[in-house]
C-alpha cells in the first residue's frame, strides 16, 4: 500500500476538504434559491400569458334579423369553463355598452351558454324585440366570478331606432363620504317580503359643467356571482365645485337571506360598494315547522275517526241496541228537587166525629167495572 507524507499530503488533504466544504455550500444555495427561482418564474410566466391573452369578443352569423328569426352567437377569449349569459339590448352600442342595465334587453328570451376549456362557445339566440328603442346589440355577459362584457352591433328588422342620449363629458361625479344602508327590516320581511334599503351617499362634482338628473346603476351581488344592475336615476342638478346628497331604493328578491355586495355605478366608474348583511325570514321556517306538526296531528285524528267508523264490534256490543241518550231527562235530573211544605192551618185541628169533610180517596176502576154511557148502574135505573 502506497501512501503520502509530508508537506504535499496535507496541502492534498487540505484541497479535498475545502472542495467538499465548497460543494455542500453550494448545494445548500441551490436548495435555498431554487423555490424563489420558480416562483419568480412562474409568477412572470402567469403575468405574461395573462397579459397575452385577448379580450372577450363575440361575432355574429348575421348583422340584421326580424323578431321570430334566430342567428349564431360565436365567442373567444373569454375564461375556460365559465357561465355567460346573451341577451339582445336596446338603446346601447359596442363602445358605449348598455345603457340602463339589463332593464333595456329582453331577458325572456336570453340564453345561457358555458364555454370550453379554451374560453370558446357558439350558441343560437332567438331574435326578440327589446323595451327600448334600437341602436341595439347582442350582449354577453358572464353571471359567475369577475365581471366580463362583450358586446356586438345588431339590427332588430322592424324595431323602432332612436338616437342615444347625449354624453355630457365634462361633469364628473366623484364620492365624497362614505356610504351607507339606511332603513329597517318590518314584520312582512320575517315573513318572507322583499327586503329594500336606501343606498345613501354623497357626492362632488369636480368638473366643469353641472350634472343634471344624472343616471346611476344599482348592482346587488351574492355570493360568487356578479352583481345584477338596474337603473335609477336621481332627481335634481349637481352644479360644478358642488355637492349633494343622494338617496337610491335597493331592493332584494323575497326571501333574499345571507351576505349582499351593493354596488353603485356611474357610467362606466364603480362608485361605491357597499356590504349588506340580510337576516334570515324565521317566519318562514316557524310556518313550515307548525304546518308539519299540525297536518299529521289532522291526518291522525282522522285516521282514528275512520278507522273507529270500520272497526268490527263484538257480538255484546252488537246485540245491544243503541239508543240515543234524552238530553231533556239528563237536564231534568240535574235539577235541584222542592220539597212542598205544608200550609200551616189557622184554627185548632177538629176533632174527632165532626162533620168535617174530608177527601177521601178515588176508586180505582177496571174497565169492566167502570160506569159507561150504554150500560146503566145497577141501582135507580127502571
Amino acid at each position: 500500500m502506497t501512501g503520502r507524507t509530508g508537506p504535499a499530503a496535507l496541502r492534498s488533504d487540505g484541497r479535498g476538504r475545502t472542495a467538499l466544504l465548497s460543494k455542500h455550500v453550494l448545494a445548500a444555495l441551490l436548495t435555498a434559491i431554487l423555490p424563489a427561482l420558480l416562483l419568480t418564474a412562474t409568477g412572470a410566466h402567469a403575468t405574461g400569458r395573462s397579459a397575452a391573452d385577448p379580450k372577450p369578443a363575440v361575432t355574429l352569423s348575421g348583422k340584421q334579423a326580424g323578431k321570430g328569426g334566430e342567428i349564431t352567437v360565436k365567442g373567444t377569449g373569454w375564461r375556460p369553463d365559465t357561465l355567460l349569459m346573451m341577451l339582445v339590448c336596446g338603446r346601447s352600442s359596442p363602445d358605449r355598452g348598455v345603457i340602463g342595465g339589463t332593464n333595456s334587453c329582453a331577458n325572456a328570451d336570453g340564453r345561457a351558454v358555458t364555454t370550453d376549456s379554451k374560453g370558446r362557445f357558439s350558441k343560437k339566440l332567438p331574435v326578440a324585440e327589446p323595451p327600448v328603442p334600437c341602436p341595439c346589440v347582442v350582449h354577453v355577459a358572464t353571471v359567475t366570478g369577475d365581471q366580463s362584457v362583450a358586446d356586438a352591433a345588431f339590427v332588430v328588422a322592424g324595431h323602432p331606432v332612436a338616437a342615444l342620449p347625449k354624453e355630457d363629458g365634462d361633469g364628473k361625479l366623484a364620492v365624497l363620504a362614505t356610504t351607507r344602508l339606511e332603513g329597517d327590516s318590518g314584520i312582512l320581511t320575517w315573513f318572507g317580503a322583499p327586503p329594500s334599503r336606501r343606498l345613501v351617499l354623497t357626492v362632488g362634482n369636480l368638473g366643469s359643467a353641472p350634472v343634471k338628473d344624472p343616471v346611476f346603476q344599482v348592482g346587488t351581488a351574492h355570493g360568487v356571482y356578479a352583481p345584477q344592475w338596474e337603473e335609477r336615476q336621481w332627481r335634481g342638478t349637481v352644479e360644478p365645485g358642488r355637492k349633494a346628497r343622494i338617496e337610491l331604493p335597493v331592493e332584494l328578491t323575497a326571501g333574499a337571506h345571507g351576505d349582499y355586495q351593493v354596488s353603485l355605478k356611474y357610467g362606466t366608474k364603480v362608485l361605491a360598494e357597499q356590504p349588506w348583511g340580510v337576516g334570515r325570514p324565521w317566519g318562514v321556517t316557524l310556518f313550515w315547522i307548525l304546518l308539519c306538526l299540525v297536518v299529521p296531528a289532522a291526518v291522525f285524528r282522522i285516521g282514528m275517526a275512520v278507522v273507529d267508523k270500520v272497526r268490527p264490534r263484538s257480538a255484546h256490543a252488537a246485540a245491544r241496541p243503541r239508543r240515543r241518550p234524552d238530553r231533556f231527562a239528563d237536564v231534568t235530573a240535574r235539577l235541584p228537587k222542592l220539597r212542598r211544605t205544608p200550609a200551616p192551618s189557622e184554627g185548632p185541628a177538629p176533632a174527632a166525629g165532626t162533620g168535617s169533610t174530608t177527601t177521601a180517596a178515588l176508586p180505582w176502576f177496571t174497565p169492566d167495572s167502570a160506569p159507561s154511557e150504554h150500560r146503566p148502574t145497577t141501582k135507580g135505573h127502571s
